[in-house]
């Protein structure tokens, strides 16, 4: 496949062979959530964001796989350097808790492994002054690991703040913090002492003009509630506040600089660790490293995963426990692939410069949707190439989904009625508009339908 020719080509989805790969996986797998009866053939062609099913067909993918995929689908600026290693068995270790290495020296190693990757996460997080990771398998266990190290540090804390429409994870400790869909968190028992406060997804809001409800009498809901502006919650007894800063399944709720602002000065103010859940703004999705770059805060932990290829808990050394066996992982972590792509994926940022690259694709294609949206299209927002469009209903934005998809191009529903696209951090200027192309005929294919 020429990825600088290539163009989608679908015909009716499923296929047939996508319909008998479905029924088989449906035969012992647990309900889960699947945006599309989408079978990739994994030993079919596959370039960027092209991508061949089991039926043939060719698709241009703007998911990036919810993210997880930065560089879409057989990157050569990764792919070329895994290429030229010789995988060994097992490829998973002993988490954190064994070392390993390629070859005599760190410093003059062929392959980057967990230890060049922590190294590289300290770096691209110094402006935080952090200097220290655990890594694990998952976005939720990097969250998780947040949750203990603020507990850990700030004893005898019993309080936790999180934000409605928040996604933190599937875990019983993560649901806790997850204020979107009930579906997520229904008859699940939650950890004790979590406060929730409004998200302010209005990005020009400001204090005078806030009706969300997050300020209020000359401060804030978050500030008002703790003991010496009023409210009945100790700040000694707080762990941990926790935010995405820029809303992922939520709806790509992005906040206003007062919000993030207001935010930063209270955890500042009375010395609550301010976590920021990167697992899908982060790595370079909105044009900075991290969504928080963008704004006037200064987290103290990072929970990063997916386009990293596995979870890490970033923060400094003085709020990670110094006592062995506080934290351990004897599996997550140790995926001796997954650290390698990690650090090489990290490494093709910064090399082709991909986060320029994301802030100018990004508001190409903004502009380009903008120009031709039609009415029924309430916003077109986003921060480099994470990208919104909210629609009038939820069935319009279902349908577009679907019209799209008619078209040869994969996109993503999120919170109530918005279209999440998320092209590859390295997507060319050709592949943008031909992306945008196809979703402009998509919106106008159901501008002409009687959708409710």
């Amino acid at each position: 496949m020429d990825r600088d020719s290539a163009e989608p080509d679908p015909a009716a989805l499923p296929g047939p062979n996508a319909e008998k790969w479905i029924d088989l996986h449906a035969e012992n797998a647990a309900p889960s959530e699947y945006s599309h009866e989408f079978v990739w053939d994994v030993t079919a062609e596959a370039d960027g964001p092209f991508v061949t099913d089991v039926d043939g067909n060719v698709l241009l993918d703007f998911t990036c796989h919810i993210g997880a995929a930065p560089l879409g689908y057989n990157n050569e600026k990764v792919l070329s350097k895994l290429r030229e290693f010789d995988l060994v068995e097992p490829m998973k270790i002993a988490g954190q808790d064994m070392y390993f290495g390629t070859g005599s020296d760190p410093e003059t190693a062929e392959f980057p492994g967990s230890s060049h990757l922590m190294d590289q996460l300290t770096d691209v997080s110094s402006q935080y002054g952090m200097d220290t990771v655990f890594l694990s398998n998952s976005g939720a266990e990097a969250v998780e690991n947040a949750m203990k190290i603020t507990h850990d540090h700030q004893p005898p804390a019993k309080y936790g703040y999180a934000f409605e429409g928040s996604f933190h994870g599937r875990t019983l400790g993560t649901l806790s913090l997850t204020k979107s869909k009930e579906v997520y968190t229904r008859h699940y028992p939650e950890v004790a002492g979590i406060q929730t406060v409004p998200f302010c997804e209005d990005r020009g809001c400001s204090t005078g003009s806030c009706d969300c409800g997050f300020f209020e009498r000359d401060g804030s809901r978050f500030r008002n509630s703790l003991s010496p502006e009023g409210g009945h919650v100790n700040p000694d007894e707080v762990a941990f506040a926790i935010l995405e800063p820029i809303q992922g399944v939520g709806g790509y709720r992005f906040p206003s600089d007062e919000f993030m602002a207001e935010v930063g000065d209270v955890c500042d103010e009375y010395d609550i660790p301010l976590v920021v859940d990167e697992i899908q703004a982060g790595v370079g999705r909105t044009g900075e490293m991290w969504a928080a770059d963008h704004y006037p805060i200064e987290p103290d932990v990072i929970a990063s995963a997916k386009g990293l290829r596995v979870g890490a808990t970033i923060s400094r050394s003085e709020i990670f426990p110094d006592e062995k066996n506080r934290l351990g992982s004897t599996f997550g972590g140790g995926d001796l692939l997954a650290s390698m792509q990690g650090a090489l994926t990290l490494e093709a940022i910064d090399e082709y410069d991909l986060l320029d690259n994301a802030t100018e694709r990004g508001r190409q294609a903004k502009e380009r949707i903008r120009d031709d949206a039609p009415d029924h299209v309430v916003d077109v927002r986003g921060k480099g190439l994470m990208l919104a469009v909210e629609f009038d209903t939820a069935e319009r934005r279902d349908a577009v989904v679907e019209a799209a998809l008619e078209r040869g191009l994969l996109t993503l529903g999120c919170g109530k009625k918005t279209i999440r696209l998320l092209p590859p951090l390295d997507s060319t200027e050709r592949e943008i508009e031909l992306g945008t192309s196809l979703f402009c005929e998509a919106m106008d294919a159901v501008a002409t339908q009687a959708v409710a």
